[in-house]
């Protein structure tokens, strides 16, 4: 069941089966989100391909779990991950996001707070969906399930000119920074600052918790 948030105050409940993990090149869509000051707390999102459609707008996670294995945050809001748990069931390999920025103009990206990323299968951070694709990951543990090299630029040199990843002050055997694709960033103090509260999401203009 494909549940959609198109405005404020909406709540729902999926109630399909768990799907198989690794199901490449068939979605299993969990969350449509194409709301703005949308927050979602203590919630849990499970699919395996593109199970959290994070569309368009401003979004809050707090506490929530999100399962899957390629592509299971994907879209092109603005949104803070905090306190989140990120779980992969990828048999083989998958990837965390696929941020859909396309425009240096666009103020979208993905920023993780605090969060953990645990599983199965050997996975990438994200993958440069849009051209100008932007994650963060701040302060968070990370476990030996992530590629060395981090990101994938989709296919496309041209991308990794273009793309905005980050790591700040992450903790955990996948966490090295070492192995990172040359065009990823280990932020400054400065750098991860605009990442790192709510801020990010113009969060104090609308959550209220």
């Amino acid at each position: 069941m494909l549940a959609v948030a198109y405005r404020r105050r909406w709540a729902g409940q999926n109630t399909s089966p768990v799907p198989r993990p690794g199901a490449t090149g068939k979605q299993a869509v969990a969350l449509r989100v194409s709301a703005d000051n949308a927050a979602f707390v203590g919630c849990s999102f499970l699919g395996a391909q593109d199970t959290l459609y994070d569309h368009s707008g401003r979004h809050y996670y707090k506490e929530c779990y999100i399962q899957g294995s390629v592509d299971f945050i994907f879209g092109n809001a603005l949104s803070l991950y905090e306190d989140c748990h990120v779980h992969a069931i990828a048999l083989d390999y998958g990837a965390l996001t696929a941020q859909n920025r396309q425009s240096m103009l666009e103020d979208t990206g993905f920023s993780f707070v605090n969060c953990r990323v645990t599983g199965s299968g050997a996975l990438y951070l994200g993958r440069a969906w849009g051209t100008f694709s932007r994650v963060v990951f701040a302060y968070t543990y990370m476990d030996d399930i992530i590629i060395p090299k981090g990101w994938y630029n989709w296919g496309d040199p041209n991308r990794e000119l273009t793309v905005f990843y980050g790591q700040y002050k992450c903790t955990g055997p996948g966490a090295t920074y070492a192995g990172r694709v040359a065009w990823s960033h280990e932020l400054t103090d400065d750098e991860a600052r605009p990442f790192v509260s709510l801020n990010f999401i113009d969060g104090n203009e609308w959550i209220m918790l």
